[in-house]
């Protein structure tokens, strides 16, 4: 059996890069802090239903993980369904710039619903994808270079979000009118996003072990349980995830009560675009080397303390400079989260079922997400927006302490550790 190299892992980079770097780009045209709430909004949508949509989205990625985790217990080929499950969105992407580029919806009065039954297909299938994209990473990367790898990946995430970000701004000033000049972002996306899915088929894996032996559904469902009730500094982490997850309804929060407070003109998206992934580059970059150096951990806190700070901006802005930096906030702590969090599922799963761990999180995380979602959406309807900013922020300070004093870095526990029932204690 030939054994995974450096020089392997690093070949997955280069593509990695590329891949990372169309879909930034084209999601530059389908953002949830900035395009989702404010296009709802110009649509028509209800104000509680476009600032939701952050946290809505959260909620439909979890829905599906834990039946995909299940279903993809035995895949023997993971590239070929890392592949499939893209097309998904592929074809959601597609639908949404056919529809919004050629229909003329602009005469239907319940034209937010048509796009808000699009993104809730959108989410769905970005939640079929994660567990066998996460499944995919782990076997074509190595563990010792996993934060570098992510790092380095999501900085081109957001060059490529850069880019996309200016191209976006031009796209909303043309003459192209509205919801068309949509449409065509959405075409965008869904060309972005093929060109990265094709990616795909130039990585090398990790060769199939000798002997297979194929996981039952009891087998899976006892897994779930034991990671459930055995792995501690797992719950512990789980926990300060709860607060954690007041950013989410808060990204949509900002752009709506900025856009009623200041008034910009829409196209400023591709400027909050812009600063967004400037900062989400560079922190991912840093992040990812800290998390391998300090454990992933350390770079978690930083996306905690990054949306901690966005609602301070957002409570005490003055004018759209300070508005300029909760979307550098907003930048840095989704910078910091995507390469911390999945280099977190990876330690703490070890050698068992990454899929099962990250459906567990996003699973469990769920009902919370609805809460601040309904919570924060009732604030909203009564224009108690200080209030919800408030609530927002400490639970993210609680979150904070949560973190830093019950959670111990899985890198560091693996190292003086004590194995009860397969876990670390």
């Amino acid at each position: 059996m030939t054994e995974f190299t450096l020089a392997d892992h690093n070949h997955n980079l280069r593509y990695n890069i590329f891949h990372e770097f169309f879909w930034g780009f084209g999601v530059a045209f389908h953002t949830i802090y900035a395009i989702i709430p404010l296009f709802l909004r110009t649509l028509g949508a209800p104000e509680n239903i476009a600032m939701s949509s952050p946290g809505l989205f959260s909620i439909l990625i979890a829905l599906p993980m834990l039946v995909i985790a299940a279903l993809g217990r035995n895949i023997r080929n993971i590239k070929r369904a890392v592949i499939l499950v893209h097309c998904v969105i592929l074809a959601v992407s597609f639908i949404m710039g056919f529809t919004f580029t050629y229909f003329k919806l602009e005469t239907f009065s319940s034209a937010w619903m048509v796009y808000f039954i699009y993104f809730l297909l959108y989410g769905l299938a970005i939640g079929i994808i994660v567990p066998i994209w996460a499944e995919f990473l782990n076997k074509a990367t190595l563990r010792s270079e996993r934060g570098q790898f992510f790092g380095i990946g999501f900085a081109f995430n957001s060059l490529g979000g850069l880019i996309g970000g200016f191209a976006l701004r031009a796209l909303l000033s043309s003459s192209i009118p509205f919801p068309q000049n949509f449409g065509v972002g959405f075409f965008i996306l869904f060309g972005s996003l093929s060109i990265g899915t094709l990616l795909f088929i130039f990585y090398r894996t990790k060769p199939k072990p000798e002997t297979y032996s194929n996981k039952t559904i009891k087998d899976f469902i006892s897994e779930l349980k034991q990671i459930i009730w055995g792995h501690k500094n797992f719950q512990k982490y789980l926990f300060s995830r709860i607060f954690y997850c007041a950013s989410l309804p808060g990204m949509g929060l900002y752009a709506i009560y900025c856009q009623h407070k200041f008034n910009f003109d829409i196209s400023e998206v591709g400027i909050f675009t812009i600063l967004n992934v400037i900062a989400s580059g560079t922190t991912s970059y840093v992040v990812g080397k800290m998390g391998d150096k300090w454990g992933h951990k350390s770079s978690m806190m930083v996306a905690y303390i990054s949306h901690l700070l966005a609602v301070l901006l957002a409570i005490f802005a003055q004018d759209m400079n300070w508005v300029y930096g909760i979307f550098i906030a907003i930048g840095a702590g989704q910078g910091a989260f995507m390469p911390s969090a999945m280099n977190l599922v990876y330690d703490f799963a070890e050698n068992r079922d990454t899929k099962s761990y990250m459906a567990l999180i996003d699973s469990f995380l769920a009902p919370f997400v609805m809460i601040y979602i309904i919570g924060i959406g009732i604030l909203i309807d009564q224009g108690a927006y200080m209030i919800a900013f408030y609530v927002l922020g400490s639970s993210l300070f609680i979150g904070i302490l949560l973190l830093h004093f019950l959670v111990f870095d899985p890198q560091h526990v693996k190292q003086t550790s004590i194995h009860i029932d397969g876990f670390s204690s």
